[in-house]
């Protein structure tokens, strides 16, 4: 399987996304407790974070992946929904333009399933009515950079993994208070607390990426449910030999929406060998 980035001329930026081949105050859930002054235990709450979205059942989210390099910021932008209970989620996601202003491909809509990313408008020889699968576990960032959006349980599962964390103090996102958290999570112990569909990349992900240590910022409301996290990764690809710091944020909201997500049949699934667009690293490799 070939793992590609997008490689912009003039090397201005480089967009990281896979190419395989491409209630009110005073309520709260199990994980806050309803003092102004936080949890007596930060990181037991964290570790709860992903049970509560499970007990919310369902969110539209919106994420966003930013990487520097070469001086320029690159970001890369999702929006859609996800069912924490089927851990299914639809997004779709769109890659930044190039210099002149013109877009380089249409939006991929990407499926999230347990052990599995599916992406369609993929481009590069891929027919447009198919969809490529991708098994994360094989990533070796278990999908928590390579799709250009982290998976939303996927990123609250991680929050299993907390080492260390701090509350902060009350805040908004969205006009909803919440309590923000700042901390570390570790990539080997969120694998290992993981459920069973995101266990085996998380462990990939400990291992692929430059430290298995995860900064992290998470803002919880009354209800203990993540209203946005911003995680920070770190790895190294075939080119540079120092780390490259990516920043992945997803924002949650509009708790309980309908979501209907439907994975592809197998035979709307592309077999064949992927095309290569140009020469690049996975930043995995």
């Amino acid at each position: 399987m070939d793992r590609r980035q997008h490689r912009k001329a003039g090397g201005t930026v480089v967009a990281v996304v896979m190419l395989v081949g491409v209630c009110a105050t005073g309520c709260a859930g199990s994980g806050v407790a309803a003092d102004a002054r936080g949890p007596a235990d930060p990181v037991t709450t964290l570790h709860r974070a992903a049970d509560d979205l499970r007990a919310a059942g369902s969110s539209r989210a919106g994420t966003s992946m930013e990487m520097a390099t070469g001086g320029t910021r690159v970001t890369i932008r999702g929006k859609g929904v996800y069912d924490y209970r089927r851990q299914l989620g639809q997004l779709t996601v769109v890659l930044p333009q190039d210099p002149t202003g013109a877009t380089e491909h249409r939006p991929i809509t990407e499926l999230l399933a347990p052990g599995a990313l599916y992406m369609k408008n993929r481009g590069a020889g891929v027919p447009a009515d198919k969809w490529v699968r991708v098994d994360t576990a094989t990533l070796s960032d278990g999908n928590l950079v390579t799709g250009g959006a982290t998976d939303p349980y996927a990123a609250a599962e991680l929050l299993r993994g907390t080492r260390t964390a701090t509350y902060v103090g009350r805040t908004e996102v969205g006009g909803t208070a919440v309590r923000h958290y700042r901390g570390t999570a570790d990539l080997a112990a969120a694998a290992r607390a993981a459920s069973a569909g995101n266990r085996a990349a998380l462990a990939a992900a400990a291992k692929g990426f430059a430290t298995a240590e995860v900064p992290f910022d998470v803002y919880l409301d009354d209800q203990g449910r993540i209203r946005k996290l911003r995680q920070r990764f770190s790895f190294v690809n075939g080119q540079q030999k120092t780390p490259v710091a990516v920043a992945s944020t997803t924002l949650l909201y509009d708790f309980g929406t309908d979501v209907d997500v439907r994975l592809p049949r197998p035979k709307d699934i592309y077999a064949g060998r992927i095309a290569e667009d140009q020469p690049a690293d996975h930043p995995g490799e």
